[in-house]
Protein backbone atom coordinates (compact mmCIF):
# COMPACT_ATOMS: atom_id res chain seq x y z
CA UNK A 1 0.00 0.00 0.00
CA UNK A 2 2.86 2.11 0.87
CA UNK A 3 4.13 1.29 -2.67
CA UNK A 4 0.91 2.18 -3.94
CA UNK A 5 0.71 5.86 -2.49
CA UNK A 6 4.39 6.83 -3.56
CA UNK A 7 3.65 5.84 -6.83
CA UNK A 8 0.61 7.80 -7.04
CA UNK A 9 2.50 10.93 -5.72
CA UNK A 10 5.12 10.27 -8.21
CA UNK A 11 3.27 10.05 -10.98
CA UNK A 12 1.28 13.00 -10.01
CA UNK A 13 3.99 14.98 -9.60
CA UNK A 14 5.29 13.79 -13.26
CA UNK A 15 1.91 15.20 -14.58
CA UNK A 16 2.40 18.20 -12.95
CA UNK A 17 5.92 18.99 -14.23
CA UNK A 18 4.47 18.04 -17.89
CA UNK A 19 2.22 20.53 -17.39
CA UNK A 20 4.65 23.22 -16.08
CA UNK A 21 7.23 22.49 -19.15
CA UNK A 22 3.62 23.03 -21.65
CA UNK A 23 2.85 26.46 -19.81
CA UNK A 24 6.48 27.83 -20.33
CA UNK A 25 6.46 26.22 -23.96
CA UNK A 26 3.32 27.84 -24.15
CA UNK A 27 4.32 31.54 -22.83
CA UNK A 28 7.16 31.31 -25.37
CA UNK A 29 5.19 30.58 -28.47
CA UNK A 30 3.17 33.89 -27.59
CA UNK A 31 6.70 35.78 -27.00
CA UNK A 32 7.67 34.65 -30.35
CA UNK A 33 4.56 35.14 -31.63
CA UNK A 34 4.90 38.79 -30.58
CA UNK A 35 8.19 39.04 -32.51
CA UNK A 36 6.77 37.82 -35.80
CA UNK A 37 4.17 39.83 -35.59
CA UNK A 38 6.48 42.94 -34.69
CA UNK A 39 9.00 41.87 -37.55
CA UNK A 40 5.53 41.77 -39.98
CA UNK A 41 4.99 45.56 -38.85
CA UNK A 42 8.30 46.90 -39.29
CA UNK A 43 8.60 45.42 -43.16
CA UNK A 44 5.00 46.89 -43.71
CA UNK A 45 6.59 50.25 -42.46
CA UNK A 46 9.62 50.08 -44.14
CA UNK A 47 8.22 48.86 -47.81
CA UNK A 48 4.41 50.81 -47.52
CA UNK A 49 4.97 52.35 -50.45
CA UNK A 50 5.71 49.36 -52.63
CA UNK A 51 3.20 47.36 -50.95
CA UNK A 52 -0.12 46.65 -52.50
CA UNK A 53 -3.59 45.23 -50.92
CA UNK A 54 -4.92 41.83 -51.48
CA UNK A 55 -5.97 40.46 -54.83
CA UNK A 56 -4.50 43.38 -56.61
CA UNK A 57 -1.20 41.72 -57.65
CA UNK A 58 -1.42 39.78 -61.14
CA UNK A 59 0.49 36.56 -61.47
CA UNK A 60 3.63 37.90 -63.36
CA UNK A 61 3.76 40.71 -60.37
CA UNK A 62 3.95 37.96 -57.90
CA UNK A 63 6.61 36.35 -60.67
CA UNK A 64 8.37 39.61 -60.21
CA UNK A 65 8.05 40.17 -57.39
CA UNK A 66 9.51 36.51 -56.09
CA UNK A 67 12.71 37.25 -58.62
CA UNK A 68 13.65 40.40 -57.16
CA UNK A 69 12.84 39.29 -53.26
CA UNK A 70 11.60 36.12 -52.79
CA UNK A 71 11.51 36.85 -48.23
CA UNK A 72 9.11 39.67 -49.39
CA UNK A 73 7.14 37.48 -52.23
CA UNK A 74 6.89 34.48 -49.26
CA UNK A 75 5.84 36.91 -46.19
CA UNK A 76 3.53 38.77 -49.02
CA UNK A 77 1.49 35.51 -49.51
CA UNK A 78 1.58 34.33 -45.50
CA UNK A 79 4.96 33.02 -44.62
CA UNK A 80 4.87 35.15 -41.42
CA UNK A 81 1.27 34.08 -40.96
CA UNK A 82 2.11 30.46 -41.16
CA UNK A 83 4.72 31.15 -37.99
CA UNK A 84 2.27 32.62 -36.08
CA UNK A 85 -0.59 29.90 -36.85
CA UNK A 86 2.10 27.24 -36.09
CA UNK A 87 3.16 28.83 -32.77
CA UNK A 88 -0.63 29.40 -32.25
CA UNK A 89 -0.54 25.42 -31.50
CA UNK A 90 1.15 25.14 -28.07
CA UNK A 91 -0.41 28.93 -27.36
CA UNK A 92 -3.64 27.43 -26.93
CA UNK A 93 -2.33 23.51 -25.73
CA UNK A 94 -1.07 25.60 -22.63
CA UNK A 95 -4.01 27.66 -22.38
CA UNK A 96 -6.42 24.51 -22.38
CA UNK A 97 -4.66 23.18 -19.82
CA UNK A 98 -4.72 26.29 -18.01
CA UNK A 99 -8.82 25.52 -18.08
CA UNK A 100 -9.03 22.30 -17.53
CA UNK A 101 -9.86 21.88 -13.56
CA UNK A 102 -11.96 25.18 -14.38
CA UNK A 103 -13.97 25.34 -17.94
CA UNK A 104 -12.65 22.28 -19.92
CA UNK A 105 -15.55 22.08 -22.54
CA UNK A 106 -14.84 25.57 -23.74
CA UNK A 107 -11.25 25.80 -23.28
CA UNK A 108 -10.84 22.92 -25.62
CA UNK A 109 -13.26 24.31 -28.03
CA UNK A 110 -11.18 27.38 -28.53
CA UNK A 111 -8.42 24.81 -28.98
CA UNK A 112 -9.84 22.85 -31.26
CA UNK A 113 -11.33 25.94 -33.39
CA UNK A 114 -7.47 27.45 -32.99
CA UNK A 115 -6.23 24.00 -34.45
CA UNK A 116 -8.71 24.40 -37.29
CA UNK A 117 -8.25 27.29 -38.61
CA UNK A 118 -4.24 26.51 -38.49
CA UNK A 119 -4.49 23.39 -40.79
CA UNK A 120 -7.01 24.87 -43.20
CA UNK A 121 -4.21 28.21 -43.49
CA UNK A 122 -1.32 26.06 -43.79
CA UNK A 123 -2.85 23.59 -46.45
CA UNK A 124 -3.88 26.43 -48.31
CA UNK A 125 -0.86 28.51 -48.30
CA UNK A 126 0.07 28.99 -51.57
CA UNK A 127 3.45 30.66 -50.30
CA UNK A 128 6.10 28.06 -51.24
CA UNK A 129 3.98 26.89 -54.51
CA UNK A 130 3.96 30.41 -56.11
CA UNK A 131 7.73 30.80 -55.19
CA UNK A 132 8.65 27.55 -56.95
CA UNK A 133 5.82 28.88 -60.02
CA UNK A 134 7.98 32.06 -60.30
CA UNK A 135 11.34 30.03 -61.04
CA UNK A 136 9.88 27.66 -63.42
CA UNK A 137 8.34 30.51 -65.44
CA UNK A 138 11.81 32.18 -65.37
CA UNK A 139 13.41 28.94 -67.10
CA UNK A 140 10.48 28.41 -69.42
CA UNK A 141 11.91 28.61 -72.70
CA UNK A 142 8.39 28.60 -74.85
CA UNK A 143 4.93 31.05 -74.54
CA UNK A 144 3.00 27.65 -74.13
CA UNK A 145 4.76 26.94 -71.22
CA UNK A 146 4.79 30.38 -70.00
CA UNK A 147 1.19 30.08 -70.14
CA UNK A 148 0.51 26.87 -68.64
CA UNK A 149 2.30 28.59 -65.68
CA UNK A 150 0.32 31.80 -65.23
CA UNK A 151 -2.43 30.09 -65.74
CA UNK A 152 -1.91 27.95 -62.46
CA UNK A 153 -0.47 30.46 -60.70
CA UNK A 154 -4.08 32.54 -61.58
CA UNK A 155 -5.45 29.43 -59.66
CA UNK A 156 -3.18 29.31 -56.90
CA UNK A 157 -3.98 32.61 -56.03
CA UNK A 158 -7.81 32.09 -56.28
CA UNK A 159 -7.43 29.84 -53.39
CA UNK A 160 -4.54 30.78 -51.33
CA UNK A 161 -3.93 34.70 -51.36
CA UNK A 162 -3.78 35.92 -47.90
CA UNK A 163 -7.10 38.51 -47.24
CA UNK A 164 -8.74 37.17 -49.92
CA UNK A 165 -12.47 35.04 -49.92
CA UNK A 166 -9.88 32.20 -50.46
CA UNK A 167 -8.20 32.41 -47.63
CA UNK A 168 -11.35 33.72 -44.97
CA UNK A 169 -11.83 30.15 -43.37
CA UNK A 170 -8.26 29.68 -42.34
CA UNK A 171 -8.72 32.84 -40.45
CA UNK A 172 -12.23 33.07 -39.65
CA UNK A 173 -11.89 30.08 -37.09
CA UNK A 174 -8.56 31.26 -35.41
CA UNK A 175 -10.27 34.56 -34.69
CA UNK A 176 -12.87 33.18 -33.19
CA UNK A 177 -11.16 30.51 -31.60
CA UNK A 178 -9.65 33.63 -29.72
CA UNK A 179 -12.46 35.37 -28.67
CA UNK A 180 -13.81 31.79 -26.94
CA UNK A 181 -10.52 31.49 -25.14
CA UNK A 182 -10.43 35.13 -23.82
CA UNK A 183 -14.40 34.69 -22.86
CA UNK A 184 -13.25 31.53 -20.89
CA UNK A 185 -10.35 33.74 -19.69
CA UNK A 186 -12.96 36.45 -18.43
CA UNK A 187 -15.62 33.84 -16.72
CA UNK A 188 -12.97 31.76 -14.58
CA UNK A 189 -10.06 34.84 -13.63
CA UNK A 190 -7.32 32.44 -13.99
CA UNK A 191 -6.24 34.85 -16.27
CA UNK A 192 -6.74 38.93 -15.28
CA UNK A 193 -9.84 40.40 -16.73
CA UNK A 194 -7.58 42.66 -18.53
CA UNK A 195 -6.02 39.79 -20.72
CA UNK A 196 -9.23 38.46 -21.14
CA UNK A 197 -10.68 42.23 -22.65
CA UNK A 198 -7.68 42.90 -24.59
CA UNK A 199 -8.18 38.86 -26.40
CA UNK A 200 -11.94 39.57 -26.92
CA UNK A 201 -11.44 43.26 -28.24
CA UNK A 202 -8.12 42.35 -30.23
CA UNK A 203 -9.55 39.58 -32.39
CA UNK A 204 -12.59 41.15 -32.42
CA UNK A 205 -11.86 43.87 -34.18
CA UNK A 206 -9.00 41.29 -36.42
CA UNK A 207 -12.09 39.49 -36.97
CA UNK A 208 -13.75 42.64 -38.70
CA UNK A 209 -11.09 43.19 -40.63
CA UNK A 210 -10.92 39.97 -41.91
CA UNK A 211 -14.73 39.81 -43.25
CA UNK A 212 -14.15 43.10 -44.69
CA UNK A 213 -11.62 42.58 -46.86
CA UNK A 214 -12.21 39.51 -48.12
CA UNK A 215 -15.90 40.10 -49.01
CA UNK A 216 -15.62 44.11 -48.96
CA UNK A 217 -11.80 44.08 -50.73
CA UNK A 218 -13.15 48.20 -52.01
CA UNK A 219 -13.01 49.61 -48.14
CA UNK A 220 -9.29 47.93 -47.59
CA UNK A 221 -8.03 51.16 -46.32
CA UNK A 222 -10.84 51.55 -43.96
CA UNK A 223 -10.61 48.30 -42.47
CA UNK A 224 -6.91 48.54 -41.85
CA UNK A 225 -7.89 50.60 -39.16
CA UNK A 226 -9.61 47.74 -37.74
CA UNK A 227 -6.78 45.82 -38.47
CA UNK A 228 -4.74 48.12 -36.50
CA UNK A 229 -6.58 48.30 -33.33
CA UNK A 230 -6.79 44.36 -33.46
CA UNK A 231 -3.10 44.22 -33.92
CA UNK A 232 -2.21 46.19 -30.70
CA UNK A 233 -4.57 44.62 -28.66
CA UNK A 234 -3.32 41.27 -29.33
CA UNK A 235 0.05 42.17 -28.85
CA UNK A 236 -0.75 42.90 -25.43
CA UNK A 237 -2.86 40.08 -25.27
CA UNK A 238 0.45 37.71 -25.83
CA UNK A 239 2.35 39.49 -23.77
CA UNK A 240 -0.35 39.59 -20.55
CA UNK A 241 -0.48 35.65 -21.44
CA UNK A 242 2.65 35.11 -21.68
CA UNK A 243 3.73 36.38 -18.24
CA UNK A 244 0.91 34.44 -16.94
CA UNK A 245 1.74 31.09 -18.27
CA UNK A 246 5.62 31.35 -17.03
CA UNK A 247 3.79 32.11 -13.26
CA UNK A 248 1.38 29.57 -14.17
CA UNK A 249 4.52 27.04 -14.80
CA UNK A 250 6.41 28.55 -11.52
CA UNK A 251 3.07 28.01 -9.72
CA UNK A 252 3.22 24.16 -10.95
CA UNK A 253 6.34 23.64 -9.93
CA UNK A 254 6.15 24.59 -6.69
CA UNK A 255 2.95 22.18 -6.29
CA UNK A 256 5.36 19.36 -7.73
CA UNK A 257 8.16 19.64 -5.00
CA UNK A 258 5.75 19.87 -2.23
CA UNK A 259 3.63 16.58 -3.39
CA UNK A 260 7.04 14.79 -3.41
CA UNK A 261 8.44 16.43 0.02
CA UNK A 262 4.93 15.62 1.99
Amino acid sequence: MLQLNLNQITDAGTADSNWKSLYKVGGSAALITLLVTLLDIIVSFLLRESEAGPGVRTVIDWFILFQDNWFLGLRDLGLLNIINMALAVPLFLALYAAHRRVNKSYAALAAILSFIGTAIYIANNKAFPMFTLSGQYVAAMTESQKSLIIAAGKAMLAQGEDLTAGTFMGFFFPSVAGIVMAMVMLRNRIFSKLTALAGILGFGLLLIFVICVAFVPAIFDVAMIFAMGGGLLSMAWNILVARRLFQLGCVEKKKTIRSLTT
